[in-house]
């Protein structure tokens, strides 16, 4: 196998990003592994940000945590009409910035790090800005890149958004 380069990496990332921003989240669940994790630790007020205990284990209590089956159900309950929290449908923007690359012991996977802002906005006035760096491990398939792992960090240590319904 060929090495990834950062080019190839931050196209995927942007792709995964517009496809988020334009609701298109049935191709955006075509990037995904089949044994995806896909979470987002909690933070603890109290800790400095380099305190190994700043965030929750993934076994502690967490804002998020999916796997390919819920993420699905998800998506299917937004096409239903049914998900209050996004009726109206929140428009999103997503910024991605500071890639970084590092081997893992697989030559199928590379593991990448990312900054990221995403913007929302619902209905006349809710406006939300989530900030934050993603841990993903990038799988190679015959389709191209699938993220078989993404943990979500935010540097808010208490969100003040009525809800946590969009995908990072």
């Amino acid at each position: 196998m060929t090495e990834p380069n950062l080019q190839e990496i931050e196209q995927f990332l942007y792709r995964e990003a517009r496809l988020l921003d334009n609701r298109q989240f049935h191709q955006w669940l075509e990037l995904l592994a089949e044994d995806v994790r896909y979470w987002m630790p909690c933070g603890h007020p109290v800790t400095r940000p380099s305190d190994p205990r700043d965030l929750t284990e993934p076994d502690e209590l967490v804002v998020i945590d999916e796997d390919m089956d819920s993420l699905r159900r998800r998506i299917e309950r937004l096409d239903s009409g049914f998900a209050w929290a996004e009726d109206p449908p929140s428009r999103t923007r997503h910024f991605i910035s500071n890639v970084e690359l590092e081997s893992t012991e697989s030559p199928d996977e590379v593991k990448v790090y990312s900054n990221f802002i995403m913007y929302r906005t619902r209905g006349e006035r809710e406006e939300d800005f989530y900030v934050g760096s993603r841990e993903d491990i990038l799988r190679r398939s015959e389709k191209g890149w699938l993220i078989a792992y993404r943990r979500i960090i935010l540097d808010q240590t208490v969100i003040s958004a009525k809800n946590v319904s969009n995908f990072f």
